[in-house]
């Protein structure tokens, strides 16, 4: 009874195949509905049935007799049925249609499928052997159709795991890392801006940082598998460019906020060019430990990353890498070289400098950073920027002359004191070589650049190119202040400018690097030259005050006592001039002015006390001496002198 049973039943599902299944994709899911709904209905029972029942219209239709009265007749023609004409279902075939169904309920889920674990596990063994199926037809090369069905099934699921593999990658509570003082903040007030009334969200603000030995963790370590696994099976679809196309398009929209809070701003070379310098000083002090995030931090983390999730994937790992940091990379790199290519006024050579140690220290570490060939533009790219920076260090020294030779000598320093363009020159000089490894670093191998026939160096003077350039502005500065000093109409006055500068050289110079590099010779002829001046001024100023106190000895020519009364008259009103002109003048160096009082001294006290002696020794001139300045009034009124501006 239960072997009649399962006939009627399996005549009833054959009855409703014929009757429904007028194509064969709709006989074959009929066929698998039955499959699944009754364990006596297996697939190999309902296609023997379905065989036979076929094979039992054919031979009914050609065993029929007829009457034997009647002469024999041949049978009508009979359609064959659907089931008859249609050709046997082979297994790929059985495979791709199963396929279809399982992955058509994934890829029309209105949820994350990653959202189930199950459901994602479930999903990925129907990849793969979507993926291996594929394959297999592939290599036959028998089932043009079947492969291409199997094919748009493969693309469906691709784009559906594109879609899951973003949104792992861009889902927000894993995609803000916690990182001190950079892109990731806290919950704490002091990390963003002060509500402004007008209702918009708080912006969150990026803390200074000090130590980048860090790694941001984009994801957590289950969500790294997870993308890891869909990578996989895109991969070996052949689909690998289009995910590491996915992976930049998710991952750069992190990057560009990151950098955003650390207050960069998106600015042409024509912009950068334009700005007003403090302006353009404000942004390159942000530039500056930004990049550093970004190359020391940001890039790394990344590519650690794009390690992690397309490990054993080579090269969309790499393609991913850069396809993502590329675009905020370069808008820091053309930051620096606009910077770079900008005015070269001296001012900008400290900032510049800045720049151009920070992108020269990270250099090294690059390296492993920027190590497959699709990165390796983006390493040479920022080592190119370092050297546009150098050579723009360079262009710095040498407007530093021009400058120097275009300061105009229009009108004098009061009282012979310093210069400002000495002050300027010598303290800019005194803080650049606070960088001096950079600078030697940037003109090493320029000897030639400032002419070595226009500077003789001596064998016992420093010789880098840093020494050379440097000795050659001094060069320049000292002819500088020569030019200037023939604005003064009294020789001795520009004696003391003279003075003066070149004494606030020799202490500049003493006090910082530039002694080292300028060497003990340079420092000899410079104190030479100072002491020159200052006898040029004892000549200028002093000379007729010392020859009109000269009395010759006794005996034969000596001088009347009249012409001694003239003499001290004489002297008188020379004194007057002297302290009457030079009563503004400066010696600013305390040291230097008190050398220059104690040689005036030293020439002219002996000699007025000398004629002092000899009128009071003398009858004749006694009686008619008056003695308006006394030897220590003399004194005093030379101790006077200098105090000037610097009183």
């Amino acid at each position: 009874m239960a072997e009649d049973g399962e006939e009627k039943l399996l005549a009833t599902v054959q009855h409703i195949v014929q009757t429904l299944g007028r194509t064969d994709t709709m006989t074959e899911d009929i066929l698998k509905v039955f499959s699944n709904y009754d364990g006596r209905l297996s697939l190999d029972k309902l296609y023997a049935t379905r065989a036979a029942a076929a094979a039992a219209a054919v031979g009914g239709a050609t065993g029929e007799r007829s009457v034997p009265a009647s002469p024999p007749m041949p049978p009508p023609p009979v359609a064959p049925s659907a089931a008859a004409a249609m050709p046997p279902v082979t297994s790929l075939e059985r495979t791709v249609r199963t396929l279809d169904r399982q992955i058509s309920q994934f890829v029309t889920m209105d949820r994350l499928i990653w959202a189930d674990s199950a459901d994602a596990d479930a999903f990925l063994e129907a990849v793969d052997d979507l993926v291996g199926t594929v394959q297999e037809l592939d290599a036959a090369g028998t089932n043009r159709g079947l492969l291409d069905r199997a094919d748009e099934l493969l693309s469906r699921c691709m784009a559906r795991l594109e879609d899951e593999f973003r949104a792992l990658i861009e889902r927000p509570d894993d995609a803000a890392p916690q990182v001190p003082g950079g892109f990731g903040s806290d919950d704490s007030e002091e990390d963003y801006d002060a509500d402004d009334g007008f209702g918009d969200e708080p912006i969150p603000i990026a803390r200074p940082v000090s130590d980048f030995d860090i790694v941001i963790d984009a994801l957590p370590p289950g969500s790294v598998s997870d993308v890891h696994q869909i990578a996989r099976r895109m991969v070996d679809a052949g689909f690998g460019r289009e995910c590491a196309e996915a992976y930049a398009a998710a991952r750069r929209g992190f990057i560009d906020e990151s950098v955003a809070r650390l207050g960069i701003r998106s600015r042409t070379a024509d912009e950068v060019h334009s700005l007003p310098w403090e302006e353009l000083e404000f942004d390159i002090a942000r530039w500056i430990p930004a990049f550093k995030m970004v190359f020391r931090i940001l890039i790394p983390s990344e590519r650690r990353l794009c390690d992690r999730v397309f490990e054993g994937l080579a090269p969309y790992g790499d393609l991913a890498f850069v396809a993502a940091v590329r675009t905020q990379a370069l808008q820091l790199i053309s930051f620096g070289d606009a910077v770079a290519a900008a005015s070269r006024a001296p001012e900008r050579l400290f900032r510049v400098i800045d720049m151009y140690e920070a992108v020269r220290d990270l250099l090294p570490d690059l390296d492993p950073v920027f190590s497959d060939p699709y990165s390796a533009a983006l390493r040479a790219e920022v080592s190119a920027v370092c050297n546009t920076l150098g050579s723009s260090i360079k262009g710095i020294f040498m407007e530093l002359e021009n400058l120097i030779r275009r300061d105009p000598a229009r009108v004098a320093v009061p009282g012979g004191g310093i210069h400002p363009i000495t002050r300027y020159v010598m303290n800019y000089l005194r803080a650049a070589c606070g960088s001096r490894q950079t600078l030697e670093e940037v003109m090493e191998g320029d000897l030639g650049a400032v002419g070595t026939a226009a500077i003789a160096v001596d064998p016992d003077r420093p010789t880098s190119s840093l020494a050379v350039h440097i000795a050659w502005i001094m060069d320049v500065l000292h002819k500088n202040l020569e030019t200037k000093s023939k604005i003064y109409r009294d020789p001795p006055l520009a004696s003391i400018f003279l003075m003066n500068n070149g004494k606030y050289i020799i202490h500049k110079v003493n006090d910082s690097e530039l002694g080292v590099l300028l060497g003990d010779e340079w420092m000899k002829q410079m104190m030479s030259r100072v002491r020159r001046w200052s006898m040029e001024y004892q000549r200028g100023a002093w000379a007729k005050v010392i020859s009109v106190l000269q009395t010759g000895g006794p005996g034969v020519g000596s001088i009347t006592a009249k012409s001694m009364l003239q003499k001290m008259q004489m002297f008188n009103s020379y004194m007057e001039e002297i302290c009457t002109v030079q009563s503004d003048w400066v010696i600013a160096d305390e040291q230097l002015r008190a050398d220059v009082k104690s040689a005036i001294v030293d020439s002219v006290m002996p000699a007025y006390r000398g004629l002092i002696g000899r009128l009071r020794s003398s009858p004749e001139a006694a009686r008619d001496l008056f003695i308006k300045y006394t030897p220590e009034d003399v004194q005093a009124r030379i101790q006077h002198l200098f105090e000037g501006v610097a009183k």
